[in-house]
């Protein structure tokens, strides 16, 4: 599996810190910005990513900003993306199980890098639960379809 990785500044550090921990366990990150810790607008970089995963180019993805706000209101504007804004393990199992999330974003500014690793490896470990749930998601994708003028 390919994961797409992408931060703006607020996220730079922990972006970097993930990229070694993905690599760690056999997951090349496409690393689509930023590069540095330089000010820039977290939708030039997660919007990368996020017509990847909508495009189905990238199965999954990661986004990174400070708060995780941000990334999260942006990618979930392409359809077919499920970010789930996940700065705990419950949150990003559950984002699995019950939501079949296919972008995590992680607040850079708010979760340590030994908790943002371990959220990681859930998020990635995580089934989806199908069942009930799939009947909600198939709910979801069709709001998209009716709504989505792309």
């Amino acid at each position: 599996m390919q994961i797409g990785l992408a931060c703006d500044h607020g996220g730079f550090e922990l972006k970097e810190e993930l990229k070694s921990f993905l690599r760690s366990v056999n997951i090349e990150p496409a690393d689509m910005g930023t590069f540095a810790e330089d000010s820039v607008d977290y939708p030039d970089f997660g919007m990368l990513v996020a017509e990847k995963v909508s495009r189905g180019e990238l199965e999954r993805g990661i986004l990174i900003c400070g708060t995780g706000i941000g990334m999260s209101i942006l990618a979930n504007k392409f359809p077919g993306v499920r970010a789930a804004l996940a700065n705990d393990l419950y949150s990003a199992r559950l984002s699995r199980e019950h939501n079949d999330s296919n972008i995590l974003v992680i607040g850079g500014r708010i979760v340590a890098k030994d908790l943002a690793k371990e959220i990681v490896r859930v998020w990635l470990e995580t089934p989806f639960s199908a069942g009930r749930h799939k009947r909600r998601l198939e709910k979801i994708e069709a709001i998209e379809k009716k709504n989505f003028k792309g």
